[in-house]
């Protein structure tokens, strides 16, 4: 067996966990991060690199002489990092800069969706803020507002009202809060039910299927306040039953990834689709090309043997031989998130505990936000750590992970205390 040299691209907690995983696979014989975090340091080498610029991550792939690259946000997935390093004979997982379009904008992605008669909901596309709130008043019913480009998960407001709806637009097209990503925005209808992250990873052919999770986007508990990047996730969701499941393969996975095969853009990668489960019935919301954040932290925990075979089988275009396990029982993860987020936050606050819980059984602390200054662990960003925990059942994953959180201390920490709510018994 030939060893790799293996680099995760990005600074989050999702590229911590997958660092975790790669690092324990006896395929990697170095592990690197770029730019990494103070988590992901504790099982990779970090390399300081700006995760936009394709040169400079291929430059430094050389440098250090990486066999595999994994690209863990989309914003360089989006903008064609991918196709760089393949240009310089460096194996990536990711998908190809013409089928990252699926995320890098909602509107081909909605109508890809159309054209492929993947369900989703009905939708309207305007890159003129008057023609936008004309449609909305005379709509006269609640509606999704959603910026076309890439806003770091906030670009989607889900309006109760008419209102709510045309201040969205006048935030995203008029005072230009997310800059050129709303140039054009995407009005849907609201779809109701409950939010499902499906994820399968693609050799451009075949797929395999992941565990399913389920995300809370809002930054409070019941589901209020503003959206975020995502505050906690579990997994499994009992919503997602066999045979839902059943209904998204054949209904969205097949048909979007023959759809990305016959326009030419085979995908590989992960492919996250963010689904409505209503009354047993899938409809699409939209499609991610990485692994979701929370997300991929709770699927990391329930990951049962070596992730390396499924991320190269992907990148190297051929799954045929490869199959995955989950540990038994649930996992959740909730976000620590600094005080302000997800608008304008505090850095440099040391954070306290860690040491403390990195003993616990059962129990993992992904870095998002952090550095090491002088001795300490400090937040650097919005959302800062992502506590992890695994239980027998989703409550007792629910008690140790919250647990640990109480254990954990910053100023200003904020976190939802409601996460899985959905399916928790307590």
């Amino acid at each position: 067996m030939q060893r790799m040299n293996v680099m995760v691209v990005g600074s989050g907690a999702r590229e911590h966990a997958l660092c975790f995983r790669i690092a324990e696979s006896p395929r990697a014989a170095r592990v690197y991060c770029a730019p990494g975090n103070a988590g992901t340091s504790l099982h990779a080498t970090n390399l300081k690199v700006d995760v936009n610029d394709a040169a400079a991550i291929v430059a430094l792939a050389k440098e250090h002489a990486i066999d595999f690259v994994v690209v863990g946000p989309e914003a360089p997935l989006v903008a064609g990092v991918v196709d760089r390093l393949r240009d310089a004979n460096i194996l990536a997982f990711g998908p190809s800069e013409a089928a990252a379009e699926l995320e890098g904008s909602k509107v081909a992605s909605k109508e890809f969706m159309a054209r492929h008669g993947v369900p989703t909901a009905g939708f309207a596309v305007f890159a003129d803020a008057d023609k936008a709130c004309a449609y909305i008043k005379s709509a006269g019913r609640p509606l999704v507002v959603k910026a076309d480009g890439l806003a770091a998960g906030k670009g989607v407001v889900v309006a109760k009202d008419a209102a709510e709806a045309l201040d969205a637009v006048d935030s995203m097209m008029r005072m230009r809060a997310f800059g050129d990503a709303a140039l054009r925005i995407v009005i849907e209808e609201t779809l109701r039910g409950e939010e499902v992250s499906y994820h399968v990873v693609s050799d451009g052919e075949r797929f395999v299927a992941l565990a399913a999770a389920q995300d809370h986007k809002r930054l409070r508990d019941g589901d209020q306040g503003p959206n975020t990047g995502g505050m906690g996730a579990y997994s499994p969701p009992p919503v997602f039953t066999p045979e839902v499941e059943a209904k998204v393969i054949a209904r969205v996975i097949e048909p979007t990834l023959r759809g990305m095969r016959e326009e030419g853009r085979p995908f590989r990668g992960a492919l996250f689709c963010g689904l409505m489960i209503e009354n047993g019935e899938p409809t699409v919301l939209e499609y991610n090309v990485r692994f979701g954040d929370p997300e991929c932290e709770v699927l990391m925990a329930r990951f049962d043997g070596d992730v390396m075979p499924l991320l190269e089988g992907s990148a190297r275009g051929d799954l045929s031989n490869v199959s995955i396990a989950w540990r038994s029982g649930a996992a959740m993860c909730v976000v620590l998130a600094a005080g302000g987020y997800p608008s304008s936050v505090e850095k440099d606050v040391p954070i306290h505990g860690l040491a403390d819980v990195a003993s616990t059984p059962d129990v993992r602390v992904f870095h998002a936000g952090t550095r090491v200054q002088r001795d300490d662990v400090v937040t650097a960003g919005g959302r800062v750590l992502g506590v992890c925990a695994s239980g027998a059942t989703l409550d007792a994953a629910a008690k140790a992970v919250y647990g640990a959180v109480a254990r954990i201390s910053f100023a200003g920490m904020q976190y939802r205390r409601d996460i899985g709510w959905r399916a928790r018994k307590s």
